[in-house]
């Protein structure tokens, strides 16, 4: 047996040696006291062993549901799961908390927690190491953060976590506006203009005080000269010169639209739709057409004669046949018709 097929059952070995080994470490004795699972979970946290607090605090929950360390193995499994990356675990844990303990003396603490555990779940292994812009990924977990630390400076304004939830709304409310203006730019390049205005009216009405206001006012401009509004663009325009002097879109006064409005199709676009612009075949006529036109041919011919125009002379060299039929040339027929 060669070596290359000896490297995955290798592989294979030592993953499930790993498992076993993580298996075994994760095992909580059953033997140990409320006391003495408590003292070995503080010293797995004290370690960063959080896959082992988790184990323990589980197990002393379980074992001692009613014990004096049971609330506060509730509340240190959130901050157990939000050090082992689980942030859902870690928010399951605080929802958990807060139902269970709503008076309890540290239930912010919950709160902070279950913010910071979806403040942290988009920064995963890429954006740590790699500059992703943030605002342009799905917006979600930065609403529910921002949800979370709002309840938090609300409910407990005093609280000692109060000045850090602050200080990331401000940076999640900057992040939401961005977002919403990459949003509206995408709509401004499908040609979607009612549905840009909506997005850069909802950044000026709802994220003042953020640096994407001016974006927004820019892409109001835009959209209404896009659609033929011109007051309501003039309105938009000066709001942004007024207030945003210096904005991009601003070349010495002069507005200067982002998206350049194309009417000319690629050779692709045509195309690919040609046959849809083809003229389609006229729908078949109902019975009520057809009455309509025999009524009119029937008035047609109770005209007086002396009322009706003269008649044209027939073409000799296209004229019509009595059966319908156009008498054909010599090089029609020699050209089997391609040329006609």
């Amino acid at each position: 047996m060669h070596v290359k097929h000896l490297l995955p059952i290798v592989i294979l070995a030592l993953a499930a040696c790993s498992s076993d080994k993580s298996k075994d470490e994760n095992s909580v004795d059953e033997s140990l006291g409320e006391t003495a699972l408590y003292q070995q979970s503080q010293e797995d946290l004290d370690n960063s062993s959080y896959a082992n607090a988790i184990a323990k605090l589980k197990a002393l929950e379980a074992r001692y549901p009613f014990g004096r360390y049971a609330e506060q193995a509730q509340l240190e499994l959130t901050y157990a799961y939000y050090k082992n990356t689980e942030p859902d675990a870690a928010r399951a844990a605080a929802d958990r908390f807060i139902r269970l303990h709503p008076e309890h003396p540290n239930v912010d603490y919950a709160y902070y927690i279950k913010g910071l555990a979806s403040f942290d779940q988009d920064q995963g292994m890429l954006a740590r190491f790699f500059p992703l812009d943030m605002t342009k990924r799905d917006p979600g977990a930065a609403r529910d953060s921002f949800t979370d630390f709002s309840q938090l400076t609300s409910r407990y304004p005093n609280s000692r976590y109060s000045p850090d939830a602050k200080a990331r709304m401000i940076y999640l409310r900057n992040l939401l506006a961005a977002n919403e203006i990459h949003v509206a730019h995408y709509y401004l390049r499908r040609k979607a203009y009612v549905a840009a205005v909506n997005r850069g009216r909802y950044v000026v009405e709802n994220y003042q005080g953020t640096p994407s206001v001016g974006d927004g006012l820019a892409i109001m401009t835009e959209a209404y000269l896009r659609l033929g509004l011109q007051d309501l663009s003039d309105t938009s325009l000066a709001t942004l010169k007024l207030n945003y002097p210096q904005h991009p879109t601003l070349e010495n006064g002069n507005f200067v639209p982002s998206v350049k409005e194309t009417t000319e199709r690629s050779w692709l676009s045509r195309t690919a739709l040609r046959l849809i612009e083809e003229e389609a075949p006229p729908p078949p006529r109902s019975s009520a057409n057809r009455d309509l036109t025999q009524q009119f041919e029937q008035a047609r011919q109770d005209i007086p004669r002396n009322l009706l125009p003269p008649e044209q002379p027939e073409d000799k060299n296209g004229a019509d046949s009595e059966d319908g039929t156009s008498e054909r040339s010599w090089w029609s027929r020699l050209t089997f018709g391609l040329f006609d």
